[in-house]
């Protein structure tokens, strides 16, 4: 009866998130650093609008409440210095949906994704019957895009094609940013091609340096920015994303919001409403961001060093949550122990350590190369920031509030360690 379905496989985020649950429920010591989520929750007074507005229950505008609009707009145009047009700001259930939804509003695209790249770019592009192209990185160059091999992935789309490239800085899965040169170089080689950015900058704001580095002041008139509250906010849970369009992309904007009408219909009213309160950019959004900033920023600081020191190849994270963690330095002594995709070894580190890691075929490598993404984040954050009310945040703080993180990332250690040693 139900013939041609396609085939799709569950996002192995959620599935990680899923295997660690189950294995805790079993009795299991199990340390979650496989799924990325903010381990804070959303300021008080963000909390308490959501309460207030509860009651309201009716349809809101497809592209979002114009309140909202404006009020994110202006927070990114004075944070950010971008020049942003709350008419062309659309809200979504999720950056993802966003995303999703520029890529469907083309019949026939090539899309670029780095590698490594989030795990869900690719699958969405498939089930869109885009062809998916990507674009080579390596430990060397910080797993970053660079100008030279944009180049050279270009030669491989179709001349008959939209292009679209999504890039997503500070990334997932590594914790990286680009600097200003390396932004202008993509720009580059973007405005040559006539190719559509997608930049998710769903992490922006967790830049550790404060900074705001983005390739739409670079390649305004190309580029489409993502964002939303799920990672510097805390509120994944709660479903809200924004897309920026250039203010000349009104045919883009148009199919977007037909897209919308016929798929989610809306944002939900609560949500939106306390949203508003959410993007005021105010001494209290200061602090809980620089708060967050500090404590993720000495988290990843301490788990480089330790990790570092077992012989794993690691990046120091310059923003988020994520560490992307480099094995092959260690691939004779593990595939001589019979792990010899990066899956096998996550499981392994699973079972015998009990911490979970994501590993790297999803993101978009090769599964013999023996990497896997970590992340940081299996604390008590709203403590730890009830806590930054009162005491400064140093190497002490983060070993009293954060300390299941780190001891995670030394049993990880450890079993480098007595494996690889």
């Amino acid at each position: 009866m139900l013939k041609f379905l396609r085939q799709v496989e569950k996002s192995q985020t959620l599935l990680i998130n899923e295997q660690s649950r189950l294995m805790q429920e079993s009795g299991k010591e199990i340390y979650k650093l496989g799924f990325g989520q903010s381990p804070f929750s959303p300021p008080e007074r963000v909390i308490r609008s959501l309460k207030d507005n509860i009651s309201k229950h009716g349809y809101i505008p497809v592209q979002g409440l114009s309140d909202l609009r404006e009020a994110a707009t202006k927070f990114h145009n004075e944070k950010q210095g971008f020049d942003f047009n709350p008419e062309f700001c659309l809200i979504a259930p999720g950056s993802k949906m966003l995303i999703y939804s520029v890529m469907a509003a083309f019949k026939k695209a090539d899309i670029l994704i780095p590698a490594p790249a989030w795990v869900s770019y690719a699958p969405q592009a498939q089930l869109l019957g885009h062809n998916i192209v990507r674009v080579k990185s390596s430990f060397g160059n910080r797993w970053r895009v660079t100008a030279e091999e944009l180049e050279k992935s270009v030669s491989e789309c179709r001349s008959d094609t939209q292009k679209i490239m999504i890039i997503n800085y500070p990334g997932n899965p590594d914790g990286l940013v680009y600097s200003a040169d390396e932004l202008k170089d993509i720009a580059e080689i973007s405005r040559k091609y006539s190719i559509l950015i997608i930049a998710d900058e769903i992490y922006s704001f967790l830049n550790f340096g404060g900074d705001t580095n983005s390739i739409a002041k670079f390649y305004p008139e190309g580029t489409i920015v993502t964002t939303g509250l799920s990672k510097w906010c805390g509120a994944g849970g709660w479903r809200l994303g924004i897309a920026f369009l250039p203010d000349t992309f009104d045919e883009l904007k148009e199919t977007m919001l037909g897209i919308a009408s016929e798929t989610y219909s809306c944002v939900s009213a609560p949500i939106s409403y306390a949203a508003i309160e959410a993007y005021k950019n105010d001494e209290i959004t200061d602090k809980f961001l620089q708060d967050q900033r500090g404590i993720l920023s000495i988290i990843s600081t301490q788990s480089t060093e330790i990790l570092s020191a077992a012989g794993v190849g690691v990046h120091k994270a310059e923003g988020g949550f994520y560490l992307f963690l480099d094995f092959m330095p260690l691939s004779d002594q593990l595939r001589k122990k019979g792990l010899k995709t990066s899956e096998e070894l996550c499981l392994a580190i699973l079972e015998e350590t009990g911490v979970a890691l994501l590993h790297s075929a999803v993101f978009g490598i090769e599964e013999s190369y023996l990497s896997a993404r970590l992340a940081f984040i299996d604390f008590d954050g709203t403590k730890a920031l009830k806590a930054a009310e009162t005491e400064d945040i140093d190497n002490k703080f983060v070993e009293k509030y954060c300390g299941r993180t780190i001891g995670a990332v030394m049993r990880l250690s450890d079993w480098v360690s007595d494996n690889c040693n």
